[in-house]
């Protein structure tokens, strides 16, 4: 016991708060209000207080931070018999089992339990009163978490994503709508064009798109400096980017989002056929813009992809490809780099097309987009008819699920109700994304057209991604390379053969020096 001035032991005790979560303690006032509501009761009571804990943290939990501290705290003092001081008996826990082990742990540290709402005693009915309130404090716990689901569950299903924001969104107030999802830039228009680069191929693999990610430098990394893998696969299945909202917990699949959409659900479609497939190209970790042909040129004695190093010669080291497969009639001989590169260029000149070719191209793919553009109509009527279609197997299907009582029978419906849905919402978009595009056709294909009329721009550029990109969209296949011969035929991409085949009855492809007039 503390001593008054005129001799009168006064009681020490200390006061304990909690609320639920961080988020009460930013944005209310409960910690302060209890800690005030039970000053007031040490006042009355001429407690003389000497410590005050907070905790914010759910009170089903008994292991608490500022609740060990208060305990080791009380066993200090335990020769004072310290009293406790809580504002409610909610405060000190919302569960009868969290409740009843936490007044042993006071108890045996030496802590008496006292609140200016209850009076806790030692007798049967004290005893009974205090295990019903906390009981009702339980109740109410569930409770408030329970209806806490329930609109979360409502809101999602009027298709409004309720939990932590994925990666590329944040949340903001919307007019109208409340908090919900909008994008995060610059991450959002990364994101896109990430995932619409795996889904053409750009990139071949979830390697690639890794680095992608991280030449970016707008995603949090780790000590290593990397985006870990597990992130990449979490966005690249997660269908809210497609704009969408599905969680299975809650039984809730393909519902419209209303939030704004990175890519088409064709495109998510197209990622995820992609990511359960093989890549054509293994994305390398030694790829470096040094050796920017390594893994797509191939040996052209054994098929093998060429390796490449450093050689170190008297004044300097030199950079070489050359074939590393035991075996092979070339193996460890090696063709110098510059060789390799400048027969690369060579190859990749000869495929520019003539501007007689080109012009020609120009019209013939204008009559084709004049032609699609005409049958758009119709590609409409397909949609609706097939969406019909898919209304009927619904129906039929949900009529077949209140029919049998076979739990894997219904399993499988539910799942091919799931599958029908998808195709429903593929064709739905479709349908609201087939009419007229939004500009010309010059305007469009702009750039597509200026690639296929110099790829050998894009190569000469600084970007090991933007060579490695030429890679795949010129050429259908590695391309083989014999040491003393030099490159094999190559197999170009669709494109590329569109403008051969025309090429071979009409008119022909550039020379190796290009368009403009020799200069000697």
């Amino acid at each position: 016991m503390l001593k008054l001035e005129n001799n009168t032991p006064k009681q020490i005790a200390v006061i304990y708060a909690r609320v639920s979560g961080a988020k009460q303690v930013r944005d209310g006032d409960g910690l302060a209000s209890q800690e005030a509501r039970c000053r007031e009761y040490a006042d009355y009571k001429n407690y003389d207080v000497i410590g005050v804990f907070k905790d914010d943290m759910s009170g089903k939990f008994v292991k608490r931070p500022a609740m060990d501290e208060m305990l080791a705290f009380l066993r200090k003092y335990r020769s004072h018999n310290p009293v406790v001081i809580i504002d409610d008996i909610s405060r000190l826990a919302r569960g009868l089992e969290a409740h009843l082990k936490l007044r042993q742990l006071l108890t045996s540290a030496g802590g008496k339990l006292e609140s200016p709402s209850i009076e806790f005693g030692d007798d049967p009915d004290s005893i009974m009163v205090e295990n019903l309130l906390a009981t009702v404090a339980q109740h109410q716990r569930e409770k408030n978490g329970q209806q806490t689901l329930n609109r979360m569950r409502g809101r999602m299903m009027n298709g409004y994503w309720t939990f932590h924001a994925p990666v590329g969104y944040k949340y903001e107030k919307v007019s109208g709508h409340g908090k919900m999802l909008v994008p995060d830039k610059p991450k959002a228009s990364i994101i896109k064009q990430g995932l619409e680069g795996y889904a053409s191929g750009r990139f071949q693999t979830l390697t690639e798109l890794k680095r992608f990610f991280e030449t970016t430098n707008v995603f949090s990394k780790n000590r290593q400096d990397e985006i870990h893998p597990t992130r990449i696969q979490e966005m690249i299945e997660r269908i809210i980017y497609a704009g969408y909202i599905s969680y299975e917990p809650w039984g809730l699949n393909m519902i419209e989002g209303k939030h704004e959409a990175f890519i088409s659900l064709e495109t998510w479609e197209a990622v995820q056929k992609r990511r359960s497939s093989l890549a054509k190209a293994p994305a390398r970790k030694d790829l470096s813009a040094d050796f920017p042909l390594r893994g797509f040129v191939t040996c052209g004695d054994c098929n093998q992809p060429y390796t490449s190093c450093w050689s170190k010669g008297r004044s300097s080291k030199y950079p070489y490809y050359l074939c590393d497969t035991k075996g092979c009639v070339s193996y460890r001989k090696s063709v110098r780099r510059e060789k390799v590169e400048r027969e690369f260029e060579i190859l990749l000149k000869a495929l520019q097309p003539t501007r007689e070719l080109f012009a020609m191209s120009l019209v013939m793919f204008q009559e084709i987009w004049d032609r699609r553009f005409a049958s758009i109509s119709n590609n409409q009527k397909a949609i609706e008819s097939n969406i019909r279609k898919l209304d009927r197997k619904l129906v039929q299907l949900l009529d077949r699920i209140v029919e049998t009582n076979n739990a894997s029978v219904i399993a499988a419906y539910e799942n091919r109700i799931t599958e029908i849905e998808r195709q429903k919402a593929i064709l739905s978009e479709n349908l609201t994304q087939s009419d007229k595009p939004a500009g010309s056709f010059k305007e469009i294909y702009r750039t597509a057209f200026e690639f296929l009329a110099n790829p050998w721009k894009l190569w000469v550029s600084d970007r090991l991604e933007d060579r490695r990109a030429v890679l795949k969209l010129v050429f259908a296949e590695r391309l083989p390379y014999h040491r003393i011969e030099g490159y094999r035929t190559a197999k170009t991409s669709l494109p590329f053969k569109a403008l051969e085949d025309i090429h071979m009855e009409k008119s022909e492809m550039v020379p190796p020096h290009g368009l403009e007039p020799r200069t000697y």
